[in-house]
């Protein structure tokens, strides 16, 4: 249905149909992805397809869906749905998954990364920009209020003064290096964009088991989101104007994933962000960062709540609320498609940093692959 037709339904008090692409045996349905709508008064869930009998059902129920497919092709074909939820966190099949909601006029949601390479996730922003489709990827930490908040109170209201820098790792755990770059960076990166918009260029240095990653090492994930590399990784990036980011990934025998989040540092203190369902934020207003000085961590100031009575739904409502209102008012959502790619865009470029020894300028001239070129 497009847009304006969709807008006409609304105004007429018909609900919006949704169907869920999920795939039990190859990536699931992210976190809960299928559960999105449950709480949209506006959206019926039509229906969900997933060759798995027993994960079909399973989810069919938890979304209250009211058909379920084995073929996501015939459920798109039979439904006609106005919204489609794209759930697996397998890359492999994000592609054709998209294309073909996109062919049947659908705007909807899909799980994070985009593709595994920037060819396919150029080609899926095309396709949704030329039918002015709106699509949202569940980048659902940067849209909480919180994070919000954040931003104005860091960037634009100057709490921490001048920002100096921000420095972002991944979870590390049994990922750590390539696939936690992939899986766990891909939020950084986006919160970094948010913060100081695109990155220009990057640098970035690449080892296994102590010595520079080469080209032998290159290796599939774990699971199907392309070829990775490394087990340690930093990589620094310059932003427009002028300020430096960082993250890194580390292989190492105290792996913990409350380390995963971002820290931003400024003349007057520091702003740390741990990535729970709802973020956690905490300031430190020490200008020299000097542990000896008696100050604490406190709250940011005013900062909305981070509570949810249920996270599955919950951490999804501001990505969810926004992709209806953008396609009321035929606008980019806020967390868009378009994020997904330039969030990939700026992992391609750590692997391809470190191969070509030195700086590489975004956006990237080369669009496939950086370990498979």
């Amino acid at each position: 249905m497009a847009a304006g037709a969709m807008m006409a339904a609304g105004a007429q008090g018909k609900k919006l149909r949704a169907c869920v692409i999920g795939d039990t045996k190859q990536g699931g349905y992210g976190h809960s992805l299928h559960k999105v709508f449950l709480e949209c008064q506006d959206v019926e869930m039509a229906a969900v397809a997933d060759p798995d009998e027993d994960g079909r059902n399973k989810a069919a129920g938890e979304a209250k869906a009211l058909r379920t497919y084995a073929d996501y092709r015939e459920m798109l074909d039979k439904e006609k749905p106005d919204l489609v939820i794209i759930g697996p966190r397998w890359t492999i099949h994000h592609r054709e998954y998209l294309l073909a909601a996109a062919a049947c006029g659908a705007h909807g949601l899909m799980e994070k990364p985009i593709s595994t390479d920037l060819v396919e996730a150029d080609e899926m922003v095309r396709t949704i920009e030329e039918k002015n489709l709106k699509w949202v990827i569940a980048f659902n930490f940067r849209a909480t209020p919180i994070i919000e908040f954040t931003k104005r109170a860091v960037f634009e209201e100057g709490i921490i003064g001048d920002v100096l820098e921000m420095r972002g790792r991944g979870k590390e755990d049994e990922r750590a290096g390539g696939e936690d770059l992939v899986v766990l960076g891909t939020h950084i990166f986006d919160m970094m964009r948010f913060f100081a918009g695109n990155a220009s260029w990057c640098m970035a240095d690449i080892t296994v088991n102590g010595r520079g990653a080469i080209r032998p090492d290159i290796h599939d994930a774990t699971e199907p989101i392309g070829k990775i590399i490394g087990d340690r990784i930093h990589a620094m990036f310059g932003f427009p104007s002028g300020l430096g980011g960082y993250f890194a990934t580390t292989k190492n025998r105290d792996g913990n994933g409350g380390r995963w989040g971002l820290d931003i540092y400024g003349s007057k203190g520091v702003v740390t962000i741990r990535q729970d369902a709802g973020p956690r934020v905490r300031l430190w207003r020490q200008a020299s960062w000097d542990p000896e000085k008696e100050v604490g961590w406190e709250p940011l100031p005013g900062a909305p709540g981070t509570e949810m009575a249920n996270p599955d739904i919950d951490r999804y409502a501001p990505i969810v609320n926004d992709l209806i209102a953008s396609i009321e008012e035929n606008r980019r959502p806020k967390v868009s498609l378009q994020d997904g790619r330039d969030s990939l865009e700026m992992i391609q470029a750590v692997y391809a940093a470190h191969f070509a020894g030195g700086r590489v300028e975004l956006p990237l001239k080369e669009r496939r692959h950086a370990l498979e070129v």
